[in-house]
């Protein structure tokens, strides 16, 4: 074959890859609006219950999202993104359990400032607290009586090294405030343990409004606490346990798991605080999220998607199956009721 000859080839090889890539690209686009039509069309202006049965409430996410709304949940092995209910209640972060609600969010200005606003399941304000950093975490206990919230100080992630959160828990009826848990006791190995370096993140109530779990970062290592609010007392229970949420039963705990020292990499597992049995679950994707329960047998977590979206799926909680998309463009997910 002559140089001319060659370089003729070669440029209709070029074309070709170009005009294949020109496809493949706008094919893509295509698909991502049509998807996201399809989304506008199913989501419409509401009000959102938080004390109405048989409903997911979580916040869109995505272009336009931080709305917190809520659909119908699945009906068996479909997914639950049917119509959406969507409130305009602003949230980076939404929970709610027994008709209240506790949303973080953001008020940007010169300075950003970031607030706790308890809401009723009508998502009315009834109580707003500045918080001193940005939103990461958020819950309530099962009987709507206990809040808790964790953020980030000076713009730190889990992601990091040498990161900084504040752990508050507010008693909704008494009106009493814990601003930061660092200042209960810390029972380590049967030892009381006053470190420097303490972290607490990723509250979950049990039904008794006192007793609860979180995850403690100290000398390099986390660990799963068990906390009594009215002792004002915690003590670590396991080694390399994050976000926990407690199982509606009260026996199981759904975590995340860091994989790799040194890493951003975790696997969701279950632990059962009973027999200390532990489950890797089916998820094999890095999950940076609390997770939440769907019902007592399937747990559900919100899973990234590019670069500006995630996506809520859910998995069993036994270790079988797989992984499936409860919904498109979602975060914070809650059952309510």
């Amino acid at each position: 074959m002559s140089t001319r000859t060659r370089l003729v080839a070669l440029a209709a090889a070029t074309v070709l890859l170009a005009v294949a890539a020109w496809v493949y690209t706008a094919n893509a686009a295509k698909r991502v609006r049509q998807e996201t039509t399809a989304a506008a069309a199913s989501s419409r202006p509401g009000r959102v219950d938080l004390d109405g049965p048989g409903r997911l409430v979580f916040v869109t996410a995505g272009a336009g999202g931080g709305k917190v709304a809520s659909t119908g949940l699945p009906s068996g092995p479909v997914p639950a993104d049917g119509p959406r209910e969507v409130s305009g209640l602003e949230c980076v972060r939404f929970y709610t359990a027994a008709g209240s609600g506790v949303c973080l969010t953001a008020v940007r200005s010169a300075v950003a400032r970031f607030y706790a606003v308890m809401v009723d399941a009508r998502l009315r304000e009834t109580r707003r607290i500045e918080l001193p950093g940005a939103p990461s975490r958020a819950r309530v206990s099962p009987t709507g009586r206990m809040v808790s919230w964790t953020v980030f100080v000076n713009g730190d992630s889990y992601a990091g090294l040498g990161f900084s959160t504040r752990t508050g828990v507010l008693d909704t009826r008494t009106g009493a405030l814990v601003e930061n848990l660092e200042a209960f006791t810390l029972v380590m190995k049967g030892k009381v343990h006053r470190p420097a370096d303490l972290n607490y993140w990723g509250v979950t109530f049990d039904h008794d409004d006192n007793r609860f779990y979180a995850t403690v970062s100290t000398g390099g290592s986390t660990y799963l606490v068990r906390g009594d609010f009215a002792r004002r007392r915690m003590e670590t229970v396991r080694e390399n346990v994050e976000c926990p949420s407690l199982s509606p039963d009260g026996t199981r705990v759904v975590y995340k798991k860091r994989v790799a020292d040194g890493t951003a990499i975790w696997r969701l597992h279950v632990l059962d605080l009973r027999s200390g049995r532990d489950v890797e679950l089916a998820e094999t994707a890095s999950v940076d999220d609390q997770a939440a329960w769907l019902d007592d047998h399937d747990v559900m977590y919100a899973r990234v998607r590019g670069e500006n979206t995630t996506d809520v799926y859910t998995v069993p909680a036994d270790g079988s199956g797989t992984p499936r998309p409860l919904l498109r463009d979602a975060r914070s997910p809650a059952v309510a009721g």
